[in-house]
């Protein structure tokens, strides 16, 4: 893979590993459970779409993405050693670009090895919410992409946005910053003005 495919997404792994360390916290972890819930959110779901597609899981082949969830992990830990106050609404910016980061590597990976633009939509989404799904339920929490939040939705339309983008001719990194940027609008959007799917209940 080439570099910025490479940084992309260590970003995305640092980003989420930072995510997994907060809910650890939150949750009065010791540290055993800092790395487990920090790992599962940054790697877990590069590792089932990795396996899904049956390729070499990201980080055996590469200790980089490893390493850089350890020191991602510490970041929070020594912040809130040294203050308790975290910026939570930096993180909720952050995470909504390492959602837009994992689905752009999730769907250049499919398409790597040769998928569809559909089978490679659903890898860019998986990539980016299945570590976040895991984490939520190792902490006994309803996912938050399963909560109504406008979060899954927005990787499928970021990944229609790269489909769109390469049957027009675009270059990859052209079609790659176009899903980035519409995730992370989409994402961010929701967040400000509180977009969500229509609940499944009762009323």
């Amino acid at each position: 893979m080439i570099d910025w495919f490479h940084w992309l997404n260590l970003a995305g792994v640092a980003v989420c590993a930072v995510s997994g360390t907060l809910m650890a916290y939150q949750k009065r972890m010791d540290g055993f459970g800092v790395v487990v819930l920090a790992s599962a959110t940054a790697i877990g779901g590069g590792t089932l779409r990795d396996l899904m597609l049956d390729v070499p899981v990201f980080w055996i082949a590469d200790t980089d993405y490893l390493y850089t969830t350890l020191m991602a992990a510490l970041v929070p830990v020594i912040w809130l050693r040294l203050s308790p106050q975290f910026p939570y609404h930096y993180l909720l910016i952050a995470d909504a670009f390492g959602l837009a980061l994992f689905n752009v590597v999730g769907i250049e990976k499919a398409l790597a090895s040769d998928t569809s633009m559909a089978v490679a939509i659903a890898m860019g989404t998986i990539t980016g919410v299945f570590g976040g799904l895991l984490r939520d339920v190792i902490c006994r929490e309803v996912p938050l992409v399963l909560d109504g939040e406008l979060y899954a939705i927005t990787c499928i339309i970021g990944g229609i946005a790269y489909g769109v983008a390469m049957q027009a001719g675009l270059s990859t990194a052209w079609c790659g910053l176009l899903a980035l940027s519409v995730t992370v609008l989409l994402r961010l959007g929701a967040l400000r003005w509180h977009w969500q799917l229509p609940v499944f209940s009762g009323d």
